[in-house]
């Protein structure tokens, strides 16, 4: 079966948490991405930012983009898997935490990140169905 590490997107790039949100949205634009690891200044994942993040918790919440930090959405542990951790851990991990970006880490080292859209093109339709079913519920 495959791994992570065989799935995801490699070289996958963070937004520091010091990064104001306009530095990270504009970021996202160059990358084509609608999610940014975060990492700290150990280099370690603080957590991860989506478009989504941006749109509800700042702009529609009256913040301001260029003062409010990526750090400060990061709150909390973000949800990884290992980079040798096997296709259906990815699925049961997205399914069960509602994601559909995983950050993938070899110790404590970002080295990609599998998205939905990964796994829909390694994966058997059947479960990448259920995936996309699993997300869409509530």
């Amino acid at each position: 079966m495959a791994t992570a590490r065989e799935i995801m997107t490699p070289g996958a790039e963070c937004a520091g948490v010091d990064d104001s949100i306009r530095t990270v949205a504009h970021k996202m634009a160059d990358l084509k991405v609608g999610a940014l690891p975060v990492c700290g200044k150990d280099e370690r994942l603080k957590g991860v930012i989506t478009d989504r993040d941006i749109v509800i918790k700042v702009l529609a919440a009256d913040r301001d983009p260029a003062s409010t930090t990526a750090g400060e959405l990061a709150q909390g542990e973000a949800v990884t898997i290992g980079a040798d951790d096997e296709a259906q851990e990815i699925l049961r991990t997205m399914s069960s935490h509602k994601v559909r970006r995983l950050p993938v880490i070899d110790g404590h080292v970002l080295v990609g990140m599998v998205a939905q859209a990964d796994v829909a093109r390694s994966l058997p339709a059947s479960e990448v169905g259920a995936l996309l079913e699993a997300l869409s519920s509530d």
